[in-house]
């Protein structure tokens, strides 16, 4: 008899065991995931920023090519604006150069891009991102 206690004893420790490892992967759990759940979504506010330079480069280039066709003053920004879709109120569109065909004309743009990402986006301050692009004035 004392040889099934002993076994018996022995399954029973060995259940506890796991128990108490299946406790700690728990709270292991608990511990990491906050921290894995910030990273991801500063890598997320990372790619929104990467998104809006493209963005910004896009509407330099669009800009660029508005102002070497037409000369009016507010062609090259309202350019800038339709073609990457950035908010006016944070773009600011800078047209230099522009002379007779043949010329050159170069249209800056700098964006400040938000952080708004819950949670993460408090933490990392606005960037400011900028582009320029240049293009020959056509006749």
């Amino acid at each position: 008899m004392s040889l099934t206690r002993s076994v018996g004893s022995a399954r029973s420790a060995h259940q506890r065991g796991q128990r108490r490892e299946g406790g700690q992967a728990s709270v292991e759990l608990a511990l990491a995931l906050p921290l894995v759940f910030t990273v991801a979504l500063l890598i997320v506010q990372v790619g929104l920023v990467v998104r809006d330079q493209v963005r910004v480069v896009q509407a330099a280039r669009e800009g660029a090519r508005a102002a070497a066709v037409d000369s009016r003053a507010g062609a090259a920004r309202g350019a800038a604006l339709d073609s990457a879709g950035l908010a006016a109120d944070r773009t600011r569109v800078a047209v230099s150069g522009r002379g007779g065909p043949g010329s050159r004309v170069v249209v800056e743009v700098t964006y400040r891009a938000p952080t708004d990402v819950p949670l993460v986006g408090p933490l990392v301050p606005e960037v400011t991102l900028a582009a320029a692009a240049t293009m020959r004035v056509e006749g």
